[in-house]
């Protein structure tokens, strides 16, 4: 089975401009093919599809993202089988915009964790179907608290990476759950800080923390740049998938224009392999990167994946790294 996961997808602003004269597939440039490949595709929402709502006012925030309801159909072009939304956008547009979304996600019949109605609904795993095995994704963030789920109050699977907070003991409880429910149990992480291409340290204790408890896969975003991959037990720990699609102004250092597309191979309900393909965003699109291009972006990722102990190699003829497992 392989599973795809690419980082942030954000379709407001520019990208939203776009897309009222381009194609739903526009955003996706050349890389449908590899999505086409896969068993299940994975993705951050980083903004909100509605065409309702004010922008959040209730506590300062600079940047609010909100894409039409029409661009639904941009996850549908690249099949995308689930979305994390427990993000620090999803409520940009305030509960009705994101309640909106919930239901314009069900009824494409693409499944979302991560925020709801109630801490219940937020917190609660879903789950997909693949070569006769249950992939399970439970998604969590460390950002903006003050949308936390709670009983009677929707928003979003809210939790400090820290193995102590009473959350993150919620959470571990989940995991165990969810594990005995699925075959590949993935936990999606919007954490940290925007930048810097090194993962935190509690990121690593707590990522530790939450595969010693039942996860598979850690899939980190949040981060405007990739970050190193580690194998800790046999598992996969994807700190930072970065962006994959937006409008933002890219950094001359720290290239927030470049990621890739992750796909991890299982066999036998284990991680047998991971692929990753360079891409870059222009004009609101992702690409797949070419030429030395691809190079610097692949030494790059295997600078950082080395560090944390983790070889990955270059395959010149297909253009991509790769770790064998199994």
């Amino acid at each position: 089975m392989k599973l795809l996961f690419v980082g942030d997808v954000m379709l407001g602003r520019l990208v939203n401009q776009a897309l009222k004269k381009e194609p739903s597939n526009y955003p996706w440039g050349d890389t449908l093919p590899l999505f086409k490949k896969a068993d299940l595709r994975f993705c951050n929402l980083e903004s909100v599809i509605s065409d309702r709502g004010q922008p959040w006012s209730a506590t300062p925030k600079v940047f609010h993202f909100r894409s039409d309801a029409k661009n639904i159909e941009v996850l549908k072009a690249a099949q995308i089988n689930a979305v994390s939304l427990a993000n620090n956008h999803v409520l940009d547009f305030e509960y009705e915009a994101m309640f909106e979304m919930l239901k314009l996600l069900s009824d494409v019949k693409i499944a979302f964790a991560g925020a709801g109605a109630t801490f219940t609904a937020a917190s609660k795993p879903t789950f997909l179907k693949a070569n006769q095995q249950k992939v399970g994704l439970v998604a969590f963030t460390d950002n903006e608290p003050q949308w936390e789920a709670a009983d009677l109050i929707p928003g979003i699977f809210y939790l400090p990476p820290q193995r102590k907070d009473r959350r993150a003991q919620q959470l571990a409880e989940i995991i165990r759950l969810a594990k005995k429910e699925s075959e590949i149990l993935i936990i999606s992480a919007h954490w940290g800080p925007n930048w810097g291409y090194a993962p935190p340290a509690e990121h690593s204790s707590f990522a530790h923390f939450l595969i010693d408890r039942g996860a598979d896969i850690i899939f980190g975003h949040s981060a405007h740049v990739f970050r190193g991959i580690e194998i800790y037990r046999n598992k996969v720990i994807l700190y930072s998938t970065g962006n994959f699609i937006d409008d933002y102004a890219v950094d001359e250092i720290e290239r927030n224009d470049q990621s890739f597309i992750f796909i991890i191979e299982t066999k036998n309900k284990q991680i047998a392999k991971i692929e990753l393909y360079p891409t870059i965003i222009e004009n609101f699109q992702a690409k797949l990167a070419v030429g030395d291009e691809a190079e610097d972006i692949a030494l790059k990722m295997q600078t950082l994946t080395a560090e944390l102990g983790t070889p990955l190699e270059w395959q010149e003829k297909e253009r991509q790294l790769t770790l064998s497992l199994l």
